[in-house]
């Protein structure tokens, strides 16, 4: 996958745990934590693609 690609994935991501964020109220809520968990696996992945250039 391409630094784009990675990066259009981790703004959804975003958008998405202020969504869930937003619905559940706290941030100790399991689905927050999940997608807060999702979100750091493709920040941690677009570091990686963009040190690897």
């Amino acid at each position: 996958m391409n630094q784009g690609v990675t990066l259009l994935r981790v703004e959804r991501a975003r958008r998405k745990l202020y969504q869930v964020q937003k619905k559940y109220g706290f941030l100790t809520h399991p689905k927050v934590i999940e997608q807060s968990k999702k979100l750091d696996e493709l920040l941690n992945h677009y570091q990686t693609c963009k040190s690897e250039s």
